[in-house]
């Protein structure tokens, strides 16, 4: 009975952190029409740190000598978590199709779990995998209107490997996130891992302002930026840590199903886009496949 009412909150965290995750997606309807790919990305991580590091300072001060220490862990946590996911789906979106990217992207789980697996030896059951078919299953559902034909037509194009590449670099943040212990606090890492991200984004963006597009600071920027920044920035990443730590690596990974329910909504209410049967079939099933990705596979805290 203690064990389950210890779990009761980080397992709500599967279905609330996604609300502000899934809102990346408003910015990628939204943001790049007024801002570039990697300029959006670049400037919402520098604002992330930039909001953070008067609230960190003086704990990241004290900690100097542990940061020398976990630096290059940092920095790959940030080059994962804020530059692979943080620009390739918005380079993404300039050549494929919004289905082609929900079904690449959501394949991140298998990725998470795969990656667990072989390099840190946990276990993967046959009720897990069960789940993540039923997830599966519910996403396509949602993402391919339930229409075969659209799942069986689907062209890749360089975008496709744009997201591709996104979906394998969330599955490493998430992975080596939870492994990889840190004496820092959640908000002194993510302070560093913000930095670090910006940082690995930082020679990509002097070259798209150079050869490909310039960023206008125009009031639309400053607008998506800040959003950006606090709603699936430092709002979506902070709850998915504490999700992640209580959770575990390959549970933490179902978040991004809801995602896909949650974006659908999103698409309704913000551009009108109609919603079907096909959704209300989906999000059962999603919801019903991370209950049993769930059960008996909730790390004791």
């Amino acid at each position: 009975m203690r064990n389950l009412n210890v779990n009761i909150f980080p397992l709500s965290l599967l279905f609330i952190q996604p609300i502000f995750m899934a809102s990346n997606l408003v910015v990628a309807r939204g943001g790049v029409e007024f801002v570039p790919p990697i300029s959006l990305a670049f400037w919402r991580w520098t604002l992330v740190f930039l909001i953070l590091l008067p609230f960190t300072y003086v704990s990241l001060k004290k900690n100097f000598k542990i940061i020398k220490k976990e630096y290059k862990k940092l920095f790959f946590l940030g080059s994962m978590g804020c530059g692979v996911c943080g620009a390739f789906p918005f380079l993404a979106g300039e050549t494929t199709t919004v289905t082609n990217m929900g079904i690449i992207y959501t394949s991140s789980p298998v990725f998470i779990i795969l990656i667990s697996y072989f390099f840190f030896n946990e276990r993967i059951n046959f009720i897990k995998i069960i789940g993540l078919i039923t997830c599966l299953i519910g996403v396509f559902t949602i993402i391919i209107k339930g229409n075969l034909k659209l799942l069986i037509n689907l062209e890749f194009t360089i975008g496709d490997l744009w997201m591709l590449a996104a979906a394998i670099g969330w599955a490493l943040y998430s992975v080596f996130l939870f492994y990889w212990n840190s004496k820092l606090k959640i908000f002194e890492r993510f302070t560093l891992i913000s930095f670090f991200g910006a940082l690995s984004l930082l020679p990509f963006y002097i070259g798209e302002e150079i050869f490909f597009k310039q960023t206008n600071f125009i009031p639309e920027f400053y607008l998506w930026v800040t959003f950006a920044a606090v709603s699936p920035g430092i709002i979506a990443f902070t709850l998915y840590t504490i999700t992640q730590k209580k959770l575990g690596a390959s549970l933490t990974g179902f978040t991004l199903y809801v995602f896909t329910v949650y974006g659908a909504i999103y698409g309704h209410f913000l551009f009108d886009e109609k919603f079907e049967n096909f959704h209300f079939i989906g999000t059962i099933l999603v919801f019903f496949g991370i209950y049993l990705a769930k059960k008996n596979n909730v790390k004791k805290v």
